[in-house]
């Protein structure tokens, strides 16, 4: 067996080709993984979105549902030698969805996108805040 071969058939165990398989929301887009905390005055998501570009980023808030939105590019590389045997980075959209309902102030909603991590409070609400809010990603 070549040292190739042996190199490939470690990542060809049953198990663990299952068990990294990447969570998907819908065909292609992966969901990124987050941490959410909450305070007395509200709510902060931290996103990883790696390789993303900070204009390539979108935060949205309709009828209770915050969108995180992201997308990466293929890389336009020509191979001149050899050719490409595992590829698993992703290229494509992060879609995350998560139902806040009327417990965040869409006004008040603040996003920040640093080193590939997102950033998003959300304070509680006052009473009579506004339903639907488009969040800029500094």
């Amino acid at each position: 067996m070549g040292e190739l071969s042996r190199f490939n058939s470690l990542f060809d165990d049953a198990f663990l080709n299952r068990f990294f398989v990447p969570v998907t929301a819908n065909g292609d887009d992966k969901v990124p993984a987050i941490d959410i905390h909450e305070s007395d005055a509200g709510y902060c998501i931290k996103a990883d979105l790696p390789g993303v570009k900070k204009e390539d980023v979108q935060v949205s808030l309709e009828h209770g549902l915050l969108t995180i939105k992201a997308e990466t590019k293929t890389e336009d590389k020509e191979e001149k030698e050899g050719k490409i045997i595992r590829q698993e980075r992703h290229f494509g959209q992060f879609v995350r969805r998560l139902s806040v309902g009327e417990s965040v102030d869409p006004d008040k909603i603040t996003a920040k996108f640093d080193n590939g991590v997102l950033e998003v409070n959300l304070p509680k609400p006052d009473p009579g805040a506004a339903k639907t809010a488009n969040v800029k990603v500094e």
